[in-house]
Formats: C-alpha cells, sequence, structure tokens
C-alpha cells in the first residue's frame, strides 16, 4: 500500500478530497456516485450525493500486455468500445443496466453477466487500485501489471464493497482477447434434466462459455476456438440459433432486458419481489415459484414470488448459498443475507479502518454500517 497527496495538476481529484475533508468535518455523510445505474441495488441511499462523473478517462491501455487502467467516473461503454478496438474484453461480462454505467460502479458492486462461471468474476481480474478513504487520503494497492502481487487482495477488497470503503478513484485491470468462434444452441428440457445436464457438460472438456435456463428452454453459449466451437455443437445437439439473434438475446440476459426479467419487472410493481439465489451449481431444482431463471451452470437462480424473506432465505441456506433481495419487496430486514459474527466483525474492522468516522454510503452494504 503507498500514500499520496492527490496530484495538484488534477482538479476533479482534489475537488474530491476537499468533499470529503469537508463532510469528515462537518459530520455529514456521503453517497458515492457515477451513472446511478445500480442505485436499485444495495440498502436505502441516504448522504450528499458526491458526484464522481468528473474523475473519468483511460490512463493506460497496453493491448500486447493485456493490462488497462481506467478511472472510476470512465463510462463503462467507452472502456468496452475501446478494448474491442483490439479485438479484447472484459470477460465477466458486466452488466451496465443503463447508458450511465461507469468503471467505478462496475467494481464497487462486483457484479457479473452470463459468462461469470466460465470466466470468473470481477475481481478475478482487479490488478491495482487507488482509493480515496475517509480522511481524504490517497492509498495505492496492487500494480499495473498481471505479475505485480503486492497488496493484490486489498485491491480486489474493493470489488463489490459498495463504496463503503472509500472512493475508488482508478482501477487496473487484467483482459482478454476475444473469443474468435461463438455458437449458441437451444434445448427444450425441464429444470431438473437441464441441472443435470449443466453438471455432466461441465465435467467435460468443452467450450462452455454461458447458460440461461427458463421455462422449460435451455440456453447454451460455446465460445473459443473455432474447430472447438464447431465439433462441440455437433457433439452436444440442439437447435442452433442465430448469431445475431444470440447476440441480442445474451445482451438483454447481461442487463436483464430479456423476457424473464421484463415479466419480472411487472411482478415487482404489482408487490412481488424479485431474489437472487447464489447457490452450489449442483442444487437440485427449488420448488418455491415457476417464474424463475436459472444461470452460471445453476450456480445462480433469480426467483420471483411473494413469499416471505425468511422462506426464500432458509431455502438458499439449504441447499448452501445464500438470497440477496434484488427488487421490490420489504427491504426492512435488510436487503444481502445476514452475516456470521466473525465476518461481521470483519466488515467493522475494515470500515473503522478505512473509514472512521462513516462518510461513505451509510448502510449500503450493511445496514448500521
Amino acid at each position: 500500500m503507498t500514500t499520496e497527496p492527490a496530484p495538484p495538476d488534477d482538479p476533479a481529484l482534489g475537488a474530491i478530497v476537499d468533499r470529503i475533508r469537508a463532510a469528515r468535518a462537518a459530520g455529514t455523510k456521503l453517497r458515492l456516485r457515477g451513472g446511478g445505474s445500480k442505485d436499485f441495488y444495495g440498502g436505502p441511499l441516504a448522504g450528499e450525493v458526491l458526484d464522481l462523473r468528473p474523475l473519468a478517462g483511460i490512463s493506460r491501455h497496453e493491448p500486447t500486455e493485456l493490462v488497462v487502467s481506467a478511472r472510476a467516473g470512465t463510462p463503462l461503454a467507452e472502456l468496452e468500445e475501446a478494448l474491442a478496438a483490439h479485438g479484447q474484453w472484459l470477460p465477466f461480462e458486466p452488466p451496465r443496466f443503463g447508458p450511465g454505467a461507469t468503471v467505478g460502479g462496475m467494481v464497487a458492486a462486483g457484479l457479473a453477466g452470463p459468462a461469470r462461471a466460465s470466466q470468473g468474476s470481477v475481481r478475478d481480474y482487479v490488478l491495482g487500485a487507488t482509493l480515496l478513504d475517509g480522511r481524504g487520503e490517497l492509498l495505492g494497492f496492487g500494480g499495473q501489471v498481471m505479475k505485480n502481487v503486492a497488496g493484490y487482495d486489498v485491491s480486489r477488497l474493493l470489488t463489490g464493497s459498495m463504496g463503503i470503503l472509500g472512493v475508488i478513484c482508478e482501477v487496473s485491470f487484467k483482459i482478454m482477447p476475444r473469443p474468435p468462434g461463438s455458437a449458441t444452441l437451444r434445448f427444450d428440457m425441464d429444470e431438473a434434466t437441464a441441472l443435470r445436464r449443466l453438471a455432466e457438460w461441465s465435467g467435460q472438456p468443452l467450450p462452455l462459455s454461458a447458460s440461461a435456463w427458463w421455462d422449460g428452454t435451455l440456453v447454451l453459449r460455446l465460445a473459443g476456438a473455432h474447430a472447438a466451437v464447431d465439433a462441440a455443437a455437433q457433439r452436444l445437439g440442439g437447435e442452433a440459433v442465430e448469431p445475431a439473434l444470440a447476440a441480442s438475446f445474451w445482451e438483454g440476459l447481461r442487463d436483464q432486458r430479456d423476457e424473464f426479467f421484463a415479466a419480472a419487472g411487472r411482478a415487482v410493481a404489482g408487490g412481488a419481489a424479485l431474489w437472487r439465489l447464489a447457490l452450489p451449481s449442483t442444487a437440485p431444482p427449488l420448488r418455491l415459484t415457476d417464474q424463475q431463471l436459472i444461470e452460471w451452470g445453476g450456480a445462480q437462480r433469480w426467483l420471483c414470488c411473494a413469499l416471505p424473506a425468511a422462506t426464500v432465505r432458509d431455502a438458499a441456506a439449504s441447499l448452501g448459498g445464500h438470497a440477496t433481495l434484488w427488487r421490490g419487496g420489504d427491504r426492512a430486514a435488510g436487503v444481502f443475507a445476514p452475516l456470521a459474527p466473525a465476518l461481521a466483525r470483519i466488515h467493522r474492522e475494515l470500515k473503522r479502518a478505512f473509514d472512521p468516522d462513516g462518510v461513505f454510503n451509510p448502510g449500503r452494504l450493511i445496514a448500521d454500517l
């Protein structure tokens, strides 16, 4: 970890430092916000808005080294466009939920898209980061190359922290070449059969990239070398989906604009709740509701229902997982699954170390933190 003053020739960073120190002195709270595309996620929004969009720009991109660094307010679309120009991408396919999504929000939320099960999570690709803590000090963790592991775990700790530890200023990522070949297959099968097949296929040398099951249909994406994709498609069978339609489907699933989430949105407006369950991929079918979408080979399951929160959380816990209240429902009992005492203590100690006066995003990750 390094500590250094904000660069004097960086007015955007300097303004943020001044705002943090003023809030700390006045005892006020700050709500960190980029494009606002994830305002729905997590606990209640509280505090004065600190707009991080001025802290923008791709500061370093080394295509041959497979490394990119970008400031927190950089639009995610801008970063992805720059990578695409070199045939590269962020393999974890971060959801955008709208055109305003930023790099900082992507890291703070820690959410991944359809390729999560095959490519890894956001934190798997974070190499280093800089952070403004609750004292207004600029801290640096990790590095900008894959072999630099100093402070690596600390920089990855920011992923999914929901901004409670400080202002993420800049992040360096490992990036990857986009796979040259891709194919999408469609199968008609029930939930139990789909889960069994996915478990079988995951143990075989197949270029599985993403999967989604809903309403009796399993959709499977293959990605990799053309020869490997073609061979796997021939072996697995199913109905080939036209490339343009397949691309539209996976983009819609990534940003939750597809049929399932559209129907869930209508149900939530009528009083239901949308839950995100993280389970072992081998967990058996859930019998809580017919409105269910399964991703990540069975490891991520979306449920839309009006059941009590305790019923959903207990069902997830009984299968070795946990449930997050995604949209709608009674949020008074908390959005995220309650933490074990030891883990809760670690969270509190980290918060105290980075933000001792509780300036940033109160209650966004943990209700009383």
